[in-house]
């Protein structure tokens, strides 16, 4: 037992070398999300904007962070699309390259806060609506006792429905050969799982930091660190 509880203390030892690996991972994932997050509110797909106007936010979009009518009915509308624009952006980047990465997820994490309550809040959980309510997660949740649950099971079955017309609709009038060759039809609910995810995934990335060996925060903190026993 004891060589066995040995052998089993080297291996955690060794797993230290690798530890660097899951926050190189969660990056890896998150990084281009958002910066295509970012680009797509820019102006940067108007090839009659050049420079630096290029990379600011699109009229359409500060319309849609102002307007309280059909979009988010926030203050300073042209301020915060820009403000978001650049923590995006510019901040996919820093986490693709493990710089400041910390720092960095405190503003990411901000913006998914606000996506979460300001966007999808209203549509519940779920991005993309379970259209088998058998196997939906919500089904743990009911047997975890909690009643608003079994109201997004009803939810799956009245899609799953609407979603076999679709399908027969798509049938008699469309080739479904050309249709599905890319994928099957969902219907999207837009709630706030992504964002929460990826909150979830920016929270883990501010406790552990960008991972050892596979970011420039790792080879700063060293550099840093020779630095300060140098002058001690």
């Amino acid at each position: 037992m004891q060589r066995l509880q040995h052998y089993y203390q080297c291996f955690l030892a060794q797993l230290k070398n690798f530890d660097g690996i899951p926050a190189l991972l969660l990056r890896l994932y998150l990084a281009p999300v958002f910066i295509m997050a970012g680009f797509s509110k820019t102006q940067m797909l108007n090839e009659e904007v050049t420079g630096f106007s290029a990379i600011m936010a699109d009229p359409n979009i500060i319309a849609w962070f102002g307007n309280s009518d059909w979009g988010l009915g926030l203050p300073f509308p042209a301020l915060l699309a820009n403000l978001v624009i650049l923590v995006e952006f510019f901040g996919g980047w820093f986490l693709l390259f493990g710089a400041l990465t910390r720092l960095i997820s405190i503003p990411l994490m901000f913006t998914m806060i606000v996506a979460a309550t300001s966007v999808h809040a209203d549509n519940g959980w779920f991005a993309i609506t379970p259209t088998n309510s058998d196997i939906s997660p919500a089904k743990v949740a009911v047997w975890l006792g909690i009643d608003s649950a079994q109201a997004s099971l009803d939810n799956s079955e009245q899609t799953a429905t609407r979603l076999e017309k679709m399908r027969e609709l798509i049938e008699e009038n469309g080739n479904t050969d050309w249709l599905y060759e890319n994928g099957n039809i969902v219907v999207l609910n837009n709630g706030i799982e992504f964002s929460t995810t990826y909150f979830i995934m920016l929270l883990s990335l501010f406790f552990i930091g960008a991972g050892r060996y596979t970011s420039v925060d790792h080879f700063v903190a060293k550099r840093f660190l020779i630095e300060e026993k140098r002058f001690s």
